[in-house]
């Protein structure tokens, strides 16, 4: 489940960029796999939402509201869960600049 004290108030300012989204148009079952999903099936559903994706104009904010709440099911501004998990795996292990002096 996404972490919901994560995401904003409900300011319409800050959804309405939805309206916008390529996937408004396309079967939601193209984004969120079947219980039990694996292998070349799961591969070949995932790449066809990634291609929604990659039309969508609204593609970063998607990207980056899903990582904010960490949503953890689906294919979310054309990443699936797995490489939204390695995004914020690797947010958390970098290591920031020095400060300058």
């Amino acid at each position: 489940m996404a972490e919901l004290s994560r995401l904003p108030g409900p300011v319409m300012d800050l959804w309405e960029w939805q309206y916008q989204g390529a996937c408004r148009e396309a079967d939601p079952d193209l984004f969120f796999h079947p219980e039990g999903e694996r292998g070349g099936t799961r591969r070949r559903r995932d790449a066809a939402a990634k291609a929604v994706c990659a039309t969508c104009p609204v593609i970063e904010q998607c990207r980056q509201a899903s990582l904010a709440v960490r949503e953890p099911y689906g294919v979310w501004g054309g990443l699936s869960e797995d490489e939204r998990q390695e995004v914020l795996a690797q947010r958390s292990t970098a290591v920031p600049y020095p400060a300058a002096s």
